[in-house]
């Protein structure tokens, strides 16, 4: 398909098409950025067990030392609040304390989904705006008495890239939010 052939169907949809191409961009950016930083809390989270599990003994300095090496990382967060847990309070405080900590750190997994959940939303709705307004265009060439039923057929088939766009665009967008 060539440039000339894409900017046609741009314009055909309305212009929509180039918002689209946006979302897309977007929706792929969004996606990207969280299977990093995921994939880095991963490693992160597993570096700690595995370090943890190393040792026969697991006392408040190891913790300490640890935490100081990623103070930022989601299991430290955690282990901070273990490490100032007062072993005189109850275990369902110190359970509900980090029970609170671990859902702290749910703002920083989530972050940036909500762009995706939108454009999942946005993507098939413009594409079918798009799809309408190509058809508008199509029954216009009808109104024609010469105008010919390829032509006619022509543009109906270009007005339906709009809602594939927008249906392709929905599932790489939900596709990153499960990720």
């Amino acid at each position: 398909m060539s440039l000339d052939t894409l900017t046609r169907l741009a314009q055909t949809s309305g212009g929509i098409l180039y918002i689209m191409a946006v979302l897309l961009l977007v929706a792929l950016a969004v996606t990207f950025e969280r299977l990093w930083v995921l994939g880095r809390m991963q490693v992160q989270c597993k570096s700690w067990v595995h370090e943890l599990k190393g040792h026969a003994h697991v006392d408040a300095k190891l913790l300490k030392a640890k935490i100081e090496l990623e103070p930022d990382a989601p299991a430290a967060q955690v282990a901070a609040v273990a490490l100032r847990h007062d072993m005189q309070d109850s275990l369902d405080h110190f359970s509900s304390r980090l029970e609170e900590a671990v859902m702290d750190q749910a703002p920083r997994i989530d972050r940036g989904l909500w762009v995706l959940d939108t454009i999942v939303t946005l993507a098939p709705l413009l594409g079918l705006l798009g799809t309408i307004i190509g058809m508008f265009n199509t029954f216009q060439a009808l109104s024609n008495p010469g105008a010919a039923t390829q032509a006619v057929t022509g543009g109906v088939g270009d007005a339906l890239i709009a809602t594939a766009s927008g249906l392709l665009i929905a599932v790489l967008g939900l596709g990153g939010c499960r990720t």
